[in-house]
């Protein structure tokens, strides 16, 4: 079973353009030839690609980029959960700087999303800013996972917003917390990944690696850290989720640390 942990997609109404702005911040940046869109944005493109890579259920990861746009986006992303209950998991999504961010949690607790996705590059702020801590207490309290973007991003190329440190000083702090740091911790930082985050209490996803780093360092990673908290990511639509199968098909695991990273992590995490 293959479950992808980290994808994205949009409402119809702004997935063009979505896809087109991100798409050209994509082309003028230095992953211009590590990432061009493999769906259309939408729901009904992921599900195409998802059945065209053998893929069971993908998680979706909305982000509110404005204080204001997070109940839609939320009430959005349950409505997609609900159309598509064996396809899709969808997490929910809050703005750092929104008034009620925390009253937000508890609604997308109570309604069923089944974690919290933060991209600091997007929302303007650094992962350890203090201002972010309450958000990262209720969700520990909560019981909800949260998921950060983390490492380089071209939106931001000259400020990395999440870095793996960050992400160790967040878990030296909210011990509880079920923490998910993307793209095996950090794009583009994977040393740094080994240095400040490997062996400590945080799930790593394997989301747009494929092909950015030696297989032997994800091996490596994986060894160190534990293959029962890593979690088979692509990123799609940046990267498509065959690309992240068959690196992890082809990393010299056993077939139980396959299918723990495949989809066993991923359903006790998300308790499915």
């Amino acid at each position: 079973m293959y479950i992808d942990f980290h994808t994205h997609a949009f409402t119809e109404a702004i997935a063009g353009k979505a896809m087109n702005n991100l798409t050209r911040t994509m082309m003028e940046s230095d992953f211009r030839d590590k990432a061009l869109p493999v769906t259309d944005g939408t729901v009904g493109g992921l599900l195409e690609k998802m059945d065209e890579w053998g893929v069971d259920m993908s998680v979706i990861l909305p982000i509110a980029t404005k204080s204001s746009q997070q109940h839609t986006i939320n009430n959005w992303a349950l409505s997609v959960q609900n159309d598509y209950p064996q396809r899709l998991v969808c997490f929910g999504t809050v703005h750092p700087d929104a008034e009620d961010a925390l009253s937000e949690l508890e609604r997308i607790k109570e309604t069923g999303l089944h974690g919290v996705k933060l991209h600091p590059d997007y929302q303007g702020f650094l992962a350890n800013d203090r201002k972010a801590f309450p958000i990262y207490e209720k969700c520990s309290e909560l019981g909800l996972p949260l998921i950060f973007h983390a490492g380089f991003d071209v939106v931001s190329p000259d400020c990395i917003h999440c870095t793996p440190e960050m992400g160790a000083e967040i878990i030296e702090n909210f011990p509880k917390l079920k923490l998910i740091m993307a793209h095996l911790g950090g794009c583009d930082c994977w040393d740094d990944t080994e240095k400040f985050l490997v062996g400590k209490n945080v799930y790593l996803d394997t989301a747009f690696t494929e092909g950015l780093l030696p297989d032997e360092q994800v091996l490596r990673i994986i060894r160190n850290h534990g293959a029962e908290r890593i979690l088979f990511a692509s990123d799609c639509p940046w990267h498509p989720s065959s690309r992240e199968i068959s690196l992890i098909k082809r990393l010299p695991l056993t077939d139980k640390e396959k299918e723990d990273i495949f989809s066993g992590n991923a359903r006790k995490l998300l308790e499915i």
